[in-house]
């Protein structure tokens, strides 16, 4: 328990990676860095996730791209991003000037590219490590998604896994019938944590013209509607391993952080609140320091799944 009047230490460790705090921002919700460094301090995070890199360049999805729907967003960007070379070369000296892991989220659409990809990393100053975005289709396998078939995901997080020393964490898809299974597959394959959810697959229909209201069609919800999903399977899954998970999924405030917390998880990411108050991180970091005083931890780490039956 914290002493009295002392403020609970509030670090700590996903893998090799030491945060300062549990709270980081979630891939695909705050760019590179720069987009926020005017308004966020940026070495307050636990960790920054960038945006998904791929081996070359990518354009992304036709617009729109984008719909708020009730309780969230349905995006379809479509991994937009400038290529690991360009990354490393145009936004890693902004990155390293703050004290605060970088976290390089990275995506192929064959196995080879995801292990091509992750060398590029390797011995960059500044990335402390790598999420693995294994919800894209897999080219080879007639478009099933790398993280939907324990078979196809072994073989992807193995192949990255041997490429790389950085610590490395694949992001698993809530679109399976057993998170378990999944979750046991990354550990086993050397990953050093996991991170869930990804967004769930949703579609909007504008009535008036009766298309579809993003050019893709079909996009993927994140937001606070998505968020009781994401409780239940960090739940299931930090159960399941003994490796760090990284909760995520519609945090808006420290009570919904708490609660991946209360679950299983050693972090959490805040992702789609990034976009409507970009101050959410900051707050949930100060709401988190404030619970575990005020109900006696001493440290984020003693309320790692407390909950009580």
């Amino acid at each position: 328990m914290a002493k009295q009047n002392s403020k609970p230490d509030m670090s700590v460790r996903i893998g090799k990676i030491r945060m300062k705090n549990p709270v980081m921002v979630a891939s695909g919700t705050f760019g590179y860095g720069p987009e926020y460094a005017d308004l966020v301090d940026l070495s307050s995070l636990g960790a920054i996730v960038v945006k998904g890199i791929s081996l070359k360049p990518w354009q992304g999805n036709p617009t729109p791209r984008m719909v708020e729907v009730p309780g969230g967003l349905v995006n379809a960007i479509g991994l937009q991003n400038p290529g690991a070379g360009k990354f490393i070369s145009e936004y890693m000296p902004f990155l390293r000037k703050y004290d605060v892991p970088v976290i390089v989220n990275i995506w192929g659409r064959t196995v080879e590219e995801y292990a091509e990809v992750a060398t590029q990393f390797e011995g960059v100053k500044g990335i402390s490590g790598l999420e693995l975005n294994i919800s894209c289709p897999n080219i080879k396998e007639g478009g099933i998604a790398f993280g939907t078939d324990p078979k196809v995901m072994r073989r992807v997080v193995s192949a990255v896994r041997r490429r790389t020393s950085l610590p490395l964490i694949p992001k698993l898809s809530p679109n399976v019938s057993n998170i378990t299974l999944f979750a046991r597959v990354a550990e086993d394959c050397g990953a050093d944590a996991i991170s869930l959810i990804n967004s769930l697959p949703a579609m909007v229909i504008d009535v008036k013209t009766r298309r579809p209201v993003l050019a893709n069609v079909v996009g993927g919800l994140t937001g606070p509607a998505i968020h009781p999903v994401a409780i239940k399977l960090v739940w299931e899954a930090s159960r399941a391993v003994k490796i760090p998970v990284i909760g995520m999924g519609g945090i808006t405030s420290p009570n919904e952080a708490l609660e991946f917390i209360i679950a299983g998880a050693t972090a959490v990411a805040v992702g789609t609140a990034n976009f409507t108050d970009p101050s959410t991180s900051l707050n949930v970091i100060k709401g988190i320091e404030k619970y575990l005083a005020a109900n006696g931890f001493a440290s984020a780490r003693d309320l790692i799944g407390k909950l009580r039956s």
